[in-house]
């Protein structure tokens, strides 16, 4: 028969740390507050780190091991990918007789360990430190990269007669400064899971920014006299004109990182002070991550899947730059990409390839147009058709016909929620029975960061405003447990890691159709909607507040609740 485990409280009273009443109390907190008995004697400070963690090596039988006496040295940090070490927080601690010894911060986090067990195929042994001092040496490992990008922009600035200038036709040199500095950029961007690099002249200086989880972050501050070596480099490897510094240009980098073949979509914009330069880090997981896991709700997965396995009709999604309307139209295409079914697309520009779809990139400079692509693709007798964007009349009534000949098309809109596409099309001159025939479904979509699994907590006074503002009840409310940001290494401190979506699917019932053919407004076809069962952005919010996905902030940042709240009154 299994011995049976002592309870934490137990083991501090008999290390002398606790006394009788303060580990009940302790308890008693631990119950109400549904927090884990460790982390309210952390935050009521009645015992310090060191002390819990060595009681909790002694409740789960592990070796408690002193990272600030025994350091890792460098060759211990090959033992485990860097990507692992990041993102679980942990440390390897050696091998001994076929198994890694793993360092760990939290005995309870059974999924690290199967993860890492997974991912590396070989029985793992674990270790328990404190979380602190596991943080410290993975920052210190880490820091290395930091620091040499720091060093470098350092010593660039100090050593102002050095050479940095590039110019058209000179050899490239892998070892010169400006070319070490930006490859070390990109890298790094890569590396912090930024979706952009922003590279943005000021007036006295360059502003570097990596945009991560939808948000901008501030880099680095180079010096005026980098501007132009750090954009000729970035034209070089774009295969762009350098000499050319008034009109726009796009270009394409491909390049190695860790081993993964990186594409990036550059993109300059002459500024007042100088060319802007943006690089979109195009990352093909992005993009094949599959629909189960963009966040969708059971219901209306069902229904998404429902809509594309129909043999004709328009499926639109719609939502602002960035909402993640290319990764839910791909992951569409990736269900439906079969060889008994032919795919073309025409996109502006194509992004992603993806084998076994035809993919048509829209040319406006030399009159390859939506329209003309679109008018085009229809005599080569596909059965799905993507269209990146319906932006004018003229693409609307191509996609709608084909739509009424037998084809399913997708294809998005920028309006800002499900509704209001129907109302944009006919503004934009499309017939209003037309729509009302050819629409199968519309989805509007934003994303959402999602709080850091390492390191949130259960907020045991939220932010009672915020939770009004979404209108999530008491009753609501009642049983369940609403988390908070922290921050740490693994989320670069902000509390958040990842995003995820929220939806609104707006199926065309026969109540919706006959809206859109009266030219019914926005606010009446929204109201037929959820009628008929459609969860608006906000309420699939709420869902994912309370399942301890994310914040009622970030909902509320988001979808713009203000504005919601006061349509809906």
């Amino acid at each position: 028969m299994a011995r049976k485990r002592k309870e934490l409280t137990e083991i501090l009273l008999e290390m002398g740390v606790l006394k009788a009443p303060a580990a009940a109390a302790a308890v008693d907190e631990a119950k109400t507050t549904l927090m884990p008995v460790d982390q309210v004697l952390l935050a009521r400070k009645m015992a310090t780190e060191e002390e819990v963690t060595k009681a909790l090596a002694i409740q789960y039988d592990m070796e408690y091991i002193d990272l600030d006496k025994n350091m890792l040295g460098a060759s211990d940090f090959k033992l485990l990918p860097e990507d692992l070490i990041r993102r679980h927080q942990v440390l390897p601690w050696g091998e001994d007789k076929g198994k890694l010894r793993v360092v760990v911060g939290d005995p309870n986090d059974l999924e690290t360990l199967e993860a890492l067990r997974f991912r590396l195929n070989k029985p793992i042994e674990t270790c328990l430190a404190c979380k602190t001092q596991i943080k410290r040496n993975i920052d210190r490992l880490f820091a290395e990269e930091q620091k040499s990008i720091d060093e470098m922009v350092r010593k660039m600035s100090v050593d102002r007669g050095a050479s940095i200038d590039v110019k058209p036709g000179q050899k490239e040199d892998e070892d010169a400064p400006i070319i070490r500095l930006v490859a070390a950029i990109i890298s790094e961007a890569v590396k912090s899971r930024a979706s952009d690099i922003h590279i943005e002249p000021m007036k006295d200086r360059v502003r570097v920014r990596y945009r991560i989880d939808g948000v901008c972050v501030q880099r680095d501050n180079l010096r005026k006299q980098m501007q132009a070596p750090v954009t000729a480099r970035l034209k070089i490897m774009g295969g762009m004109d350098i000499a050319e510094r008034r009109l726009p240009q796009d270009g394409r980098i491909k390049m190695d990182v860790d081993g993964t073949d990186i594409d990036f979509r550059v993109s300059t914009l002459p500024a007042y002070h100088g060319e802007s330069m943006v690089l979109r880090i195009l990352r093909p997981d992005n993009v094949k991550i599959g629909i189960q896991r963009m966040g969708f709700e059971e219901d209306d997965y069902l229904r998404f899947k429902k809509v594309i396995s129909r043999p004709n009709g328009i499926f639109l999604v719609t939502g602002p730059t960035g909402s993640g309307k290319t990764t839910t139209l791909y992951g569409a295409l990736a269900e439906l990409n079969t060889p008994d079914r032919k795919i073309i697309t025409a996109e502006d520009p194509v992004e992603y390839n993806f084998p076994g779809i035809n993919q048509c990139q829209v040319r406006d400079v030399i009159g390859l147009t939506f329209s003309k692509i679109l008018r085009s693709m229809l005599r080569q007798a596909p059965n799905i058709i993507l269209v990146g964007e319906i932006r004018d009349l003229e693409v609307a009534d191509v996609a709608i016909q084909a739509a009424l000949t037998g084809h399913l098309v997708f294809s998005t809109l920028h309006t800002n929620d499900a509704p209001a596409a129907i109302t944009r099309l006919i503004d934009m001159g499309v017939k209003p029975f037309l729509v009302a025939s050819s629409i199968q479904a519309v989805l509007a979509q934003r994303l959402i960061r999602t709080l850091c699994a390492q390191c949130k907590q259960p907020d045991t006074e939220p932010d009672k405003r915020m939770l009004a503002l979404l209108g999530l009840t008491d009753k609501e409310l009642a049983g369940k447990t609403i988390y908070r940001p922290v921050g740490c290494p693994a989320c670069n401190n902000t509390g958040y890691r990842g995003r995820l979506g929220i939806f609104e699917m707006m199926m065309m019932t026969t109540e919706v159709r006959e809206l859109a053919f009266k030219r019914a407004p926005s606010n009446a076809i929204r109201k037929a909607a959820r009628a008929n069962g459609m969860k608006t952005l906000l309420d699939d919010g709420k869902i994912k507040v309370l399942s301890g996905v994310t914040t009622a902030r970030e909902v509320a940042r988001v979808t713009q609740v203000e504005g919601v709240m006061a349509e809906a009154s």
